[in-house]
């Protein structure tokens, strides 16, 4: 996991925590846009993880081949 991952994922879980709180203290109709958030950021590391996953099957099935080079006569 890189450091961009590590901090959307930290933050989607801090902001749950202070989306709960909100909604404890002053309803949830003030805490909807911090839980929105907070899913929107969830749903940028699910794609994040599924574009690194989707590159490296793709570089499993399609290795790059070594080009050799020609000497010029």
């Amino acid at each position: 996991m890189k450091l961009p991952d590590f901090l959307l994922l930290s933050l989607s879980a801090a902001l749950v925590i202070i989306g709960t709180h909100l909604t404890i203290s002053s309803g949830l109709i003030s805490s909807y846009p911090v839980f929105m958030f907070a899913v929107a950021l969830l749903f940028w590391y699910r794609y994040r993880k599924n574009e690194v996953a989707h590159k490296s099957e793709e570089a499993k099935i399609n290795p790059v081949k070594k080009v050799k080079s020609r000497k010029s006569k």
